[in-house]
């Protein structure tokens, strides 16, 4: 009978673990920082490499914002969702997963 209980709680542990994963999921977060390019990143998170980001993007390279809270480098998922911002001081409302971001909607800064 211990072990059954024990088992019961195990499996209990694990559905409530992944429904706060789960819950954590679906929230936006909205994140301040520059729309720069994969190859220069943190280097190209500031108003003078404007002209480098366009540059490096039409060459092929990905989008990115570089966040002003601590220069993490998040890759844009949907990087239509910036275009004509390359370069840009913006707030960017989206779902961020590990080190990527899908925008949801953004505002100049």
């Amino acid at each position: 009978m211990r072990k059954v209980l024990v088992l019961c709680l195990a499996i209990c542990f694990v559905f409530a673990l992944t429904a706060l994963a789960f819950d954590e999921m679906g929230k936006s977060t909205t994140v301040n920082g520059w729309v720069s390019d994969s190859k220069c990143g943190a280097k190209g998170a500031n108003a003078s490499a404007e002209a480098c980001t366009k540059k490096c993007l039409a060459a092929g390279e990905k989008v990115v914002i570089v966040t002003d809270k601590d220069q993490k480098v998040l890759m844009v998922d949907n990087p239509d969702a910036l275009k004509g911002h390359e370069g840009h001081h913006i707030a960017v409302t989206g779902h961020v997963s590990k080190d990527s971001i899908h925008v949801d909607s953004m505002k100049m800064l």
